[in-house]
């Protein structure tokens, strides 16, 4: 295996964190059914406190899988997964050409 494909392995464990959560899974799930939602609304659909949303939608953030948009006084959280889906592209790419005999 190359140094490029341990690095794009390597690149991607953030993601492959945020993305292993069932919570957060569901959080991306609810999000790809609707255009944005704020904190709260998320909150309704969930099991989870209205705190424990914030720290999961927080990961999802830092890990660039969701945006904020302000509207007034609310947050509202959409998916933004473009920059994901570029990173697994290139991880998809390297393995085929590096490690598929």
């Amino acid at each position: 295996m190359t140094k490029q494909a341990v690095d794009v392995f390597r690149s991607c464990i953030p993601l492959f964190t945020a993305l292993s959560d069932p919570a957060r899974q569901d959080i991306i799930l609810l999000l790809a059914e609707r255009e944005s939602l704020s904190v709260n609304e998320i909150a309704d659909a969930s099991t989870l406190s209205r705190p424990a949303i914030s720290h999961h939608l927080k990961i999802l953030r830092d890990n660039q899988l969701v945006k904020i948009e302000q509207q007034g006084t609310l947050r509202y959280y959409s998916l933004t997964l473009e920059n994901s889906v570029s990173q697994l592209k290139e991880l998809i790419d390297i393995v085929e050409q590096d490690c598929i005999l």
